[in-house]
């Protein structure tokens, strides 16, 4: 005789077992179930609560070797088990810096914001705040890519330098903010030169106009007049043409970018010009 049954459905199923041999089944899988939850109870870590000096110590012990990992983790105990020392906050600041050295950038501007908003008035704040610029700073990328963490980079190096002008990391930041500007300067430059490459001349224009009006120090201000100078010659607008290379032979007349966009211009039997009414003049 077959075991299995025929259900209203139509399948077939097994034929129920017998009340004890269902019992004995489900002690074992009651008792299987036991030994693995023992099992898995062994292996996670037991709490040991340790001195404060130990837990610094082999935190900074496990800085010194590399193991920055780790050495986040035991900063982190010293705060979890010794809240109210006076190691809780150098601990915060140093697992921050343990995060930075892992190249593990949002652990680290986490733990400063945190360190900063718990410490406002502490001696090592301004590092903190110097410590989050430069975790912006590490992640900036080429200037084909999206410049989001520039953008951070530089808000975070200005609020630096205006809450802690005389600070010893307001120099270094404003070396940072020159290159973080001139590095969103490039990236408009980019943009400005795809443009120009496709003859969408005025979108072309609005990005050499933008590097000219919001980046003037950096050093690609001399290519985006001449640009501007091309641009304005390709349609036909030749008042703004002989304006602007006026301007930059003014301003920056040893450059190629000013021998270039005189040629184009005596090119077309045209000079440079002063024009009062050009916006170019306005701005420089």
């Amino acid at each position: 005789m077959s075991d299995r049954t025929i259900n209203l459905f139509g399948a077939a199923r097994p034929r129920r077992r017998s009340l004890p041999h269902r019992l004995s089944r489900l002690a074992t899988a009651a008792l299987l179930g036991l030994a693995l939850a023992a099992c898995s109870s062994d292996e996670r870590p037991v709490y040991v609560e340790k001195p404060v000096e130990e837990l610094y110590n082999g935190a900074m012990n496990a800085m010194q070797a590399g193991d920055y990992e780790e050495a986040a983790r035991l900063f982190d105990e010293v705060e979890r088990q010794h809240p109210y020392s006076e190691w809780a906050s150098k601990a915060q600041l140093m697992a921050a810096y343990a995060f930075y050295q892992e190249n593990s950038y949002d652990e680290a501007i986490n733990a400063l914001d945190r360190f900063i908003e718990l410490h406002p008035g502490s001696p090592d704040v301004a590092y903190a705040y110097y410590l989050k610029a430069i975790s912006y700073y590490e992640q900036i990328s080429d200037v084909r890519r999206d410049q989001k963490m520039t953008a951070e980079a530089l808000t975070s190096l200005e609020e630096l330098v205006r809450r802690f002008p005389n600070s010893k990391y307001a120099r270094d930041a404003e070396l940072k903010i020159d290159l973080a500007l001139d590095h969103l300067a490039g990236k408009h430059m980019a943009i400005g030169r795809f443009y120009q490459g496709r003859s969408e001349f005025l979108a072309a224009i609005n990005r050499f106009r933008t590097v000219i009006e919001r980046y003037q120090t950096t050093t690609h201000v001399p290519e985006a007049l001449h640009r501007l100078v091309e641009c304005y010659l390709a349609m036909g607008i030749v008042d703004e043409a002989k304006a602007t290379a006026a301007v930059l032979g003014h301003n920056f007349p040893g450059s190629e970018w000013y021998i270039d966009s005189y040629a184009l211009l005596t090119g077309e039997n045209l000079r440079p010009e002063d024009s009062e009414g050009s916006w170019i003049s306005g701005i420089f």
